[in-house]
């Protein structure tokens, strides 16, 4: 990623004392003229428009200190002109060319305070920000920026809630409802539209929304009622994204406004297609054979991820996503934002992660623009960027140029998807023009699944082109798409990134058709909210010579494709069902009926390590074998074979069917670990421009000590653990997902001091070695629970059941279960959900303890 930044600076006439008048006016006009922006200072206040479509409104900011927004006087102005070029790993143009004509405007307030006010114009609209330039804390308690709309312009409004998932509506400014608004919000104004909009907010500021109190008159308000920052302080940008509804739906200029990318190398970052099955199967995260029914569909068909989302567990995790890199796919894992929320748990979480070789993160649930959670947005967005893990941020802000400055932020939600369970085409041909205009959207299309809809097929298999996302999730079991095999073979082909987006036609609310090019090849796709009937696309944005054109649209019977030779400047009619949609691929003709390339499954391969599993002391050294072997197909190339700790590879520059690589090693188990320790063996190959990883591991036991005497379990080492929400708690309830947040164990009004607090489905297992003889516990839910939950409890040693409860209720007495367990090695005590899920199962073991030799 490049940025290229040239500035022209200009100073104007800057007079002996500070110009202390009413009536001044400023313009700066973007290069080339097409925008300009007017700033005005009357009696002290000031004001900004945008020429000939917003009218001066007032603007200004006040802090604890001084009140920028009255009394102020003008001082200087200089300007600049800025040319940036950068490169973007998502987004509707990923190389991006934008020149702006700056001009920052110097006053100062009473008591000397002084604010600068920074405007920037380009050819896609105006933005404005706040400086203050003086070091030292300042407080700003509030920002008079507002906007004078005309009454009846033609207004598309979302409901502010801080994740944006309320419905958007069309209405007009001066008749939308008296109420707070989220950004984007998009205006018509005569025959140009207007997008305001927010760039570059973090750690330094609040999200702001736009709160309307009636007429035309709309004004900023921040999520917090003060928010704190060390000096100087620049604000967000306040934006304002003008011209026909084309410049809108393409422009870049959120982006343009943002910080340049903090990461230098991006080679790491893949957009892609994402296989997920929690909307369909809300069970199915917690499955791992079904999970790997998921990997085996998305590597017959190439997409390179499988999102599991809120349900799995640690104790499948890291294997399932061994079986899914040696066939291609990368594992996406789903996390409650509180899962890392403070330094302890970034730092524990997420190395665990990606010492699995999880890819990325679907991160939900933060619910808040507060300059609280920007502050947290600033701490894990470093933190997944440097062990080059990849994000998705749901239950999240807008967006706000936050892909151009972390580009591995792949998607935002911020909109109300398919996962809602009501989808309609109405609303879906607003987003295009309104929510995806300032970033990648997680709407998680081509949704079946969704009985309340009232869409068509092509429309659900459109929005993949008309929708942008680095991550694109669609969201129905594979099931569902195989049985839907011509819109499987379209899907399979889309791309997710894109050179190049153009609006072809379309208005909010009726209808989107939207060309989007990526190398060599055009997608044209359209969605409609509107009766049946035909859509003409003009083919002018073309390259010379024939193409052919291959759509996809609705037939009387089911998804029909179509093929026809076209040349630039054609006009291609595709016939509309009601609410329908069509996705056309245009590729150079050359002779060959499709424009589908090959669908190359990852070659099958075998990687075995000897042995397998072994039993040693701490510091000891294992001799390793390993072998791998491509069965048949090929050939791979820039084969290697390693211990992942480190070691002399073996390679081979290609393999073919029938071929293998072996090596040995001798592997030295760490000195400070006691319990199961993996030793993994990696193989890397080329397929098909990408690398492959093949992994298995020697799994390693290193016994603790035995336990003598008297002892609790809960202070024994855990050998193993899981855990329905949060960690295993060790003399506490189960708390939320920190270690020790719980509350003190209490069964039926008594405390106990020592114990397990579980959430159901939990397990934990210790190490006896065989010197203990029994166990006892007090079990029950935790009085803490105070809406009905149930468990049952199960004590095993060795895999075999010793002892066990029926179902648990909230309110039932606490239960003693004891076992004898002599002659046991390895102790494990499972709680489960008793079958009606697991909300509320708080289970504790309460007073568990061994009897030892």
């Amino acid at each position: 990623m490049h940025v290229l930044l040239t500035a022209a600076l200009v100073v104007a006439m800057v007079p002996g004392a500070p110009v202390d008048r009413v009536g001044l006016e400023w313009t700066v006009a973007a290069p080339g003229g097409e925008v300009t922006a007017r700033v005005g200072l009357d009696q002290g206040r000031l004001a900004f428009g945008v020429d000939s479509v917003l009218p001066a409104a007032p603007i200004g900011i006040r802090t604890a200190e001084a009140d920028l927004s009255d009394g102020l006087t003008f001082v200087s102005r200089s300007s600049r002109t800025l040319r940036e070029r950068y490169t973007m790993t998502t987004g509707k143009r990923l190389e991006r060319d934008t020149t702006l004509r700056e001009s920052t405007f110097s006053f100062t307030g009473a008591g000397g305070a002084r604010l600068d006010l920074v405007v920037r114009v380009s050819a896609e609209g105006a933005a404005y920000r706040y400086v203050l330039p003086d070091d030292g804390p300042v407080t700003v308690i509030g920002e008079t920026s507002s906007y004078v709309i005309p009454p009846d312009a033609d207004a598309w409004l979302l409901p502010y809630t801080p994740n944006y998932e309320e419905p958007w509506s069309r209405t007009t400014a001066g008749a939308a409802p008296v109420a707070d608004y989220g950004f984007p919000a998009l205006f018509r104004i005569g025959g140009t539209y207007a997008m305001l909009a927010e760039s570059d907010v973090d750690g330094r500021y609040a999200g702001g929304r736009l709160t309307h109190a009636g007429g035309g008159g709309y004004a900023v308000e921040l999520a917090d009622a003060t928010v704190t920052a060390d000096g100087p302080l620049s604000t967000p940008w306040r934006v304002t994204i003008v011209g026909d509804l084309a410049t809108v739906t393409e422009s870049t200029l959120v982006d343009d406004l943002a910080p340049a990318s903090k990461i230098k190398d991006t080679s790491w970052v893949r957009p892609g297609l994402v296989a997920w099955s929690w909307l369909s199967e809300r069970g199915s995260p917690a499955d791992p054979v079904r999970q790997r029914q998921y990997v085996d569909f998305a590597a017959r068909n190439r997409w390179p991820y499988v999102l599991i989302d809120e349900g799995w567990n640690a104790s499948w995790v890291p294997e399932l996503v061994r079986y899914a890199r040696a066939r291609g796919v990368d594992i996406l894992l789903w996390l409650h934002w509180t899962a890392l929320d403070t330094p302890q748990e970034r730092d524990t979480v997420l190395p665990r992660l990606k010492s699995w070789g999880v890819a990325g993160v679907k991160i939900d649930f933060m619910d808040s623009d507060s300059q609280a959670r920007f502050r947290w947005y600033d701490e894990i967005l470093p933190a997944t960027a440097e062990l080059k893990l990849m994000v998705n941020f749901h239950g999240a802000t807008t967006p706000r140029g936050l892909q151009r400055t972390w580009p591995h932020v792949l998607t935002q939600e911020a909109v109300r998807g398919a996962e809602q369970s009501r989808t309609r085409a109405a609303t879906n041909t607003i987003f295009p023009f309104t929510r995806n205009v300032t970033g990648g959207m997680d709407y998680t299309p081509v949704t079946w699944v969704v009985s309340d809809r009232d869409t068509t097929d092509a429309h659900e298999v459109a929005l993949a082109v008309v929708y942008e996302s680095g991550w694109q999730h669609l969201a129905d079991r594979f099931e569902t798409y195989e049985s839907h095999p011509e819109a499987l073979r379209t899907l399979n082909q889309i791309p997710v990134v894109w050179d190049e987006t153009r609006l072809l036609s379309g208005e909010p609310g009726r209808s989107a058709v939207l060309a989007r090019r990526s190398g060599d090849r055009w997608w044209a796709a359209g969605i409609s909210a509107e009766p049946a009937g035909d859509t003409a696309i003009d083919l002018g944005f073309l390259p010379g010579g024939r193409w052919l054109a291959e759509t996809l649209r609705d037939g009387g019977h089911g998804l029909v494709r179509e093929s026809r030779i076209v040349r630039r400047g054609d006009t291609l009619t595709v016939p509309l069902a009601a609410n329908g949609g069509f996705v056309t691929a245009l590729c150079p003709y050359t002779g060959s009926a499709t424009c589908d390339r090959p669908i190359e499954p990852v070659p099958a391969t075998v990687l075995t390590v000897t042995p397998p599993s072994t039993e040693t002391r701490p510091g000891a050294s294992v001799d390793v074998r390993a072998t791998f072997t491509l069965p048949a197909g090929g050939p791979i190339t820039e084969v290697r074979l390693a211990p992942a700790s480190g070691g002399d590879p073996v390679t081979a520059a290609r393999l073919r069917g029938g071929e293998s690589l072996s090596g040995s090693w001798r592997l030295t188990v760490p000195d400070d670990v006691i319990g199961t320790v993996e030793l993994p063996i990696v193989a890397t190959y080329r397929w098909r421009g990408r690398t492959v990883h093949v992994e298995q591991a020697v799994r390693v036991f290193v016994p603790p000590p035995a336990p003598t005497g008297d002892a609790w379990v809960s202070d024994l080492p855990f050998l193993a653990e899981s855990n329905g929400y949060g960690p295993v708690e060790r003399d506490r309830s189960n708390g939320e997902q920190s270690a020790g947040d719980g509350n003190p164990l209490t069964l039926r009004g008594t405390v106990h001091a020592k114990g397990l607090g579980m959430h159901a489905p939990a397990e934990v297992t210790v190490w006896l070695g065989g010197a203990c003889t029994s166990f006892a516990a007090l079990v029950g839910i935790d009085d803490e629970v105070t809406t009905p939950g149930s468990a049952t409890f199960e004590v095993l040693g060795d895999g075999r059941s010793l002892a066990g409860t029926g179902v648990l209720r909230s309110g039932d007495p606490a239960q003693p279960v004891t076992a004898d367990v002599t002659g046991v090695r390895r102790l494990t005590l499972r709680v489960t959900d008793a079958g009606d899920g697991k909300n509320f199962d708080h289970a504790d073991w309460a007073a568990a303890r061994l009897s030892c030799a």
